[in-house]
């Protein structure tokens, strides 16, 4: 063979290979696509899960399934997904939870969600609302941190278990304000907010849309949201850092991730059609309805945003002292 016929059959090759390559970027997805949620459905990161993957599945022209696999809070799923091929058919609608807190609190599972996991797309945020029962003998919070301060260790609140965004608030709340409360951990925010209404428990941290009808009946105080700012939801509610504790910010958010290594363009294709479906009126409605608010942005951003609160929230893990059983 010639050295011009070589070069030529070089170029051919080439090109074949480029056209293939291009071919297999152009037909993602050619089967269908999972999505992993580490929490039982209906739950918040479920509902979310479940709006994303009927919009992607409209949008890629394949079907976006959803899989629950509870337990943990979240890290059996999230595991599963970290070691899964990085092709871009398997992904998880993941939150502060399971990115942020538990890998600190689960030490069994092998999971660096700042290393095993690229961002996608932030999906939504929504704050918190310190709520107390009727009886409880506070009009703010700094009454109730009077209150917690004149009797050190035995204010109790409760969440739906342990490690949860209601939980790291208020370890969170009580580090920034300097006093002593007492956890209780519920199977399941529903229980604790059952247990609050009927004065078992005197305060919880909660997600809005679950006590904002209880909040309105009169059947609980709302104090003050975890949030940095407002919401939109009860705008009339001041946040925890302009009533007493500047800086204060902790809020539940729903995040879209792939395995790391996940190819650049699949990630970005992902990205554009969650940008693009979260601007639609009738998301940012459904959203709105679960008190979330719509937060999308670049997948850079998302992974800034993962390592900040892994930190962050490592520091409260560390500084209050929770331990996960063995």
């Amino acid at each position: 063979m010639t050295s011009a016929s070589r070069i030529l059959l070089g170029v051919v090759l080439a090109t074949g290979m480029a056209a293939i390559d291009g071919h297999a970027q152009t037909a993602y997805p050619d089967r269908p696509v999972k999505m992993f949620v580490g929490f039982a459905a209906g739950g918040g990161t479920d509902v979310a899960a479940r709006i994303l993957a009927q919009k992607l599945t409209e949008a890629l022209g394949q079907t976006v399934v959803v899989e629950n696999r509870p337990g943990a809070s979240g890290m059996i799923a999230a595991e599963a997904v970290a070691k899964s091929v990085p092709d871009g058919y398997t992904l998880m609608m993941g939150s502060q939870t399971t990115l942020a807190v538990a890998p600190a609190l689960y030490r069994k599972f092998s999971v660096d969600a700042g290393k095993d996991f690229v961002g996608v797309a932030m999906a939504g945020v929504s704050p918190l609302v310190l709520v107390v029962h009727p009886s409880v003998p506070v009009q703010s919070v700094r009454d109730l941190i009077a209150l917690a301060k004149a009797k050190p260790g035995t204010v109790n609140f409760g969440s739906g278990g342990l490690g949860t965004t209601p939980h790291m608030a208020g370890e969170l709340f009580a580090i920034q304000a300097g006093v002593k409360l007492v956890h209780v951990a519920y199977r399941g925010e529903a229980p604790a907010i059952n247990d609050l209404l009927g004065g078992q428990i005197p305060m919880m941290f909660a997600n809005l849309s679950a006590v904002i009808g209880n909040v309105k009946a009169g059947s609980l105080r709302a104090l003050a949201v975890t949030s940095a700012q407002r919401t939109a939801t009860a705008p009339e509610i001041p946040t925890i850092a302009e009533a007493a504790l500047p800086g204060f910010d902790a809020a539940t958010w729903f995040a879209l991730v792939a395995p790391a290594g996940t190819p650049r363009e699949i990630v970005l294709r992902l990205n554009s059609e969650v940008t693009r479906f979260v601007a639609q009126n009738d998301v940012q409605q459904r959203f709105a309805d679960l008190g979330m608010t719509i937060a999308a942005g670049t997948p850079d951003a998302l992974d800034d945003h993962v390592k900040s609160e892994i930190a962050k929230w490592a520091n409260v893990i560390k500084d209050a002292d929770v331990k996960a059983p063995d």
